[in-house]
């Protein structure tokens, strides 16, 4: 079940997202994902907390992005979405300075596939690939090579073998 802080994480989000159902729908089925492969991964409780808040804004840059350059590819989210955590984070309330650095990293980085530092970043580029694979409807050759490239949880290979039939 969902605490407090989470719902009103993915309330102020809804909120910045407004009228982009895809963008909302995107970040929830992201923070679903990711809290499964948390949870499955045995996370401790601070760790997961962390995962599961980056899951859900971490695509907060879009919109900026997209109203300053007419688009919104990885480094340019990653880039305006780094500015936008703190403020939305310390508006919720209840966060630590600690929390929301690791928060802000995460977000500026779930684009960034190398140096993958710590076992929330691993997994929030997993669960945002997975829904990427879906909502792209990507060949299997891509998903492959995203599964030789970025899957190294048990328990992300485990659904990207569940939800793609690449054989």
């Amino acid at each position: 079940m969902m605490n407090d802080q989470l719902k009103a994480v993915m309330i102020a989000m809804i909120k910045h997202d407004a009228h982009s159902p895809k963008r909302i729908q995107h970040f929830m089925k992201v923070h679903e994902i990711a809290s499964l492969i948390g949870q499955m991964e045995g996370l401790d409780d601070e760790t997961q907390f962390i995962l599961e808040t980056a899951a859900i804004v971490h695509d907060i840059g879009i919109k900026i992005a997209d109203e300053k350059y007419g688009a919104h590819p990885g480094p340019k989210q990653e880039q305006e979405g780094m500015v936008l955590v703190k403020p939305l984070l310390e508006e919720v309330g209840g966060y630590t300075p600690a929390q929301i650095e690791r928060i802000t990293y995460l977000v500026g980085h779930h684009h960034t596939y190398t140096n993958v530092t710590g076992i929330d970043y691993r997994i929030l580029l997993e669960a945002d690939l997975l829904v990427n694979l879906y909502e792209s409807e990507v060949r299997y050759k891509k998903i492959l090579k995203a599964e030789n490239k970025i899957f190294q949880t048990p328990s992300g290979i485990w659904l990207l073998e569940q939800m793609f039939n690449y054989d």
